[in-house]
């Protein structure tokens, strides 16, 4: 089945990625594309911690994981690939030369200089910059918290707005 879903979360590994999408997508496997984490042995043991053992975790910086996306994509097993933040989803969908169609906004959560746009999306002009710039490179993005909402297409959600 390869890689199910490519999503942006600031939590990372946590509950509803690993129960709320891991189940329905009866997901095998996590890569966490994070520079830092990706050379941080103390930081992934911390990761590794919140995941069944029935569940691969692979950390990647954004070049490993472009690199190996043809072989995750191969994996018979569902799979998901999950970054942190808008600006290393831009990246890795640049490095991955069109191999990435759609992405999951899943959490960007608040923070100084960023307007609500859901309960669970905040962005910075910047990373509204950012998310045009991965759809005009033809990737669906959608904001979607759990499997049983609604997607939200990109246009519609920078069209909203909440008070945080």
């Amino acid at each position: 089945m390869s890689i199910a879903l490519y999503r942006i979360d600031d939590r990372l590994i946590h509950g509803q990625v690993v129960v709320g999408w891991g189940q329905p997508l009866d997901l095998r496997f996590i890569v966490l594309v994070d520079d830092n984490v990706a050379g941080s042995e103390w930081e992934q043991e911390l990761y590794r911690m919140g995941v069944p053992p029935e569940m691969a975790v692979h950390f990647a910086t954004v070049a490993d994981a472009a690199g190996q996306l043809a072989r995750f994509e191969a994996d018979p097993q569902p799979g998901i690939v999950l970054v942190g933040d808008v600006a290393t989803m831009q990246r890795l969908v640049i490095a991955s030369a069109g191999r990435i169609h759609a992405v999951n906004i899943g959490g960007v959560h608040h923070q100084a200089g960023r307007t609500g746009r859901m309960r669970y999306v905040f962005l910075t002009p910047a990373e509204e910059t950012g998310l045009r710039e991965i759809a005009a490179l033809g990737v669906a993005v959608t904001a979607q918290d759990v499997p049983g909402a609604r997607p939200v297409p990109l246009a519609e959600l920078l069209q909203s707005t909440i008070s945080a």
